[in-house]
């Protein structure tokens, strides 16, 4: 059975360190979110899909996939055109959304190890929670076997017994099957039927959808309701899919233990296989789509649409096929560029329906849900207000540090990158090999031009600038270069 949970005080006693908050701060802290003029501090829900790519979004111009709900939102708030993540796989990305640091800071390399006390104390649901914020958390946590679930008011964890990946069939409470999917319908439908009257509120939700189900092959498994969608539809190849450019990888990528190389032959092997399992990523995604209409319904139904907040972001990105390869990990536009959509009701005219080309960052989530419910951000935050930035509060930023270290060769070479609004710059830490691409012109990175003398100066300065962000954010060698059962 799943885990409904509230404090208690066992609960407060397993996790004691949350409940060690004096009454100065949190009187401090609801101060400060209430002195954002005379207005009712707003509820927020931040919707989170897993492996959701940038463009699998029709606001983000893919003209086949069924995003009705999601486009709405996207079409009447900020839609961020370029958004990242700092490392893209789950554990580290999730703890980078809680905690608005890099990897380097908050220390999250693996799927086995916890946020520490002393650093889930400053991630943005304990700060909302101690500046009198209700808590909702729903789905997938994916940080660590031991979530700090007493600081929340309500929770159904899907990750229940220490699975690293939520099954997405499991019994209902009804004892018959049930999709993951649907699970998190009822539960986002039950905490606002609960939590409505008891404002403000900030319910996280986390999806399994569209992650694939683990196994050899992997495969998606889909919503019944939702088998003939897109089945008289040609989903095209992506530009990069012709064998020569998987021979165009460096020799760290391509070798057939690459597990991107792996599951590739498992899921996009054959263009029968292609258009199955696009088409089935494709209908996760709709099933998501579906959970966030009737989620605004909801809000609708009891009153409190005009004052709630509503953020939806992937966790990483996913290669569909893209240089013969499926799965994320790697410096590829595909792997480490996802949606970002935030609506607020309640925004000026001159930020709603705006299309934001700065570059946002995950380590960008929390600061801003913290400023946008009047609590300050913690200076050991990396990430910055969205905000401020779309409105020229404070500049945009003009590059990040992009790094991946799980794992190692041959499997998941580890990398480290520079990602600017024009190029790219990719070292894989373990062999020293680089890769530069002018990504304002060359978006499929389909050309290398390291040794392309004509940008020898371009070069240079990546170099030098990927020495400085290594220094501030990258993460030691003594701990990447730990074998994997270490971790």
């Amino acid at each position: 059975m799943k885990k409904y949970l509230s404090i208690s005080c066992f609960a407060l006693a397993v996790f004691g360190f949350v409940a060690n908050i004096s009454h100065a701060q949190v009187a401090k802290n609801k101060v400060a979110s209430e002195n954002i003029g005379q207005k009712k501090r707003p509820n927020i829900i931040f919707l989170l899909t897993d492996d959701q790519r940038w463009d699998a979004m029709g606001a983000m111009g893919n003209s086949i996939i069924q995003t009705p709900n999601m486009d709405k939102l996207a079409n009447k708030g900020v839609l961020f055109q370029n958004a990242y993540v700092t490392t893209s796989i789950c554990c580290v990305s999730r703890a980078s959304l809680l905690t608005g640091q890099y990897e380097s800071k908050h220390g999250i390399h693996d799927f086995n190890t916890d946020l520490k006390p002393e650093t889930f104390k400053k991630s943005y649901p304990n700060l909302l929670k101690e500046a009198g914020y209700k808590l909702g958390f729903i789905g997938k946590y994916g940080v660590g076997h031991h979530p700090p679930f007493a600081t929340f008011d309500y929770v159904y964890d899907t990750e229940e017994g220490g699975k690293a990946q939520p099954d997405y069939i499991t019994i209902g409470k009804n004892g018959k099957p049930i999709h993951d999917t649907d699970t998190i319908n009822s539960s986002i439908q039950e905490f606002l039927g609960k939590f409505a009257n008891k404002e403000p509120f900030c319910l996280s939700v986390s999806f399994k959808a569209p992650h694939e189900q683990d196994g050899n092959p992997p495969k998606y498994v889909i919503q019944s309701k939702y088998k003939d969608y897109y089945k008289d539809v040609t989903i095209p190849e992506p530009v990069t899919a012709n064998p020569k450019y998987w021979e165009l990888l460096p020799d760290v990528l391509r070798t057939e233990t690459n597990f991107g190389r792996a599951r590739w032959k498992g899921l996009f092997g054959t263009p029968e296989l292609y258009q199955e399992n696009v088409k089935n990523y494709y209908r996760l995604i709709t099933g998501v789509d579906d959970v966030l209409g009737d989620m605004m319904k909801k809000l609708e139904k009891l009153g409190i649409a005009d004052n709630t907040i509503i953020i939806l972001m992937g966790d990483n990105g996913m290669l569909l096929g893209e240089h013969g390869m499926e799965g994320k990990w790697y410096g590829h536009e595909e792997s480490i560029r996802v949606p970002l959509v935030i609506y607020n009701p309640n925004s000026p005219d001159k930020v709603k329906q705006y299309r934001a080309q700065q570059m946002a960052l995950n380590i960008d989530i929390a600061p801003t849900i913290l400023s946008m419910a009047g609590v300050p951000v913690p200076k050991e935050m990396a990430g910055v207000n969205l905000i401020d930035v779309i409105q020229n509060i404070i500049p945009e930023r003009k590059e990040f540090f992009y790094q991946h270290y799980f794992l190692g060769g041959p499997q998941i070479p580890r990398v480290e990158a520079v990602v600017t609004p024009d190029f790219k710059y990719i070292n894989y830490v373990e062999t020293g090999f680089e890769e530069m691409f002018y990504t304002k012109h060359d978006s499929h990175e389909i050309e290398d031009l390291i040794k392309n003398p004509q940008y020898k100066l371009k070069l240079e300065q990546l170099r030098n600038r990927y020495n400085d962000l290594k220094k501030k954010h990258g993460v030691p060698s003594s701990v990447w270069q730990k074998s994997s059962k270490e971790f």
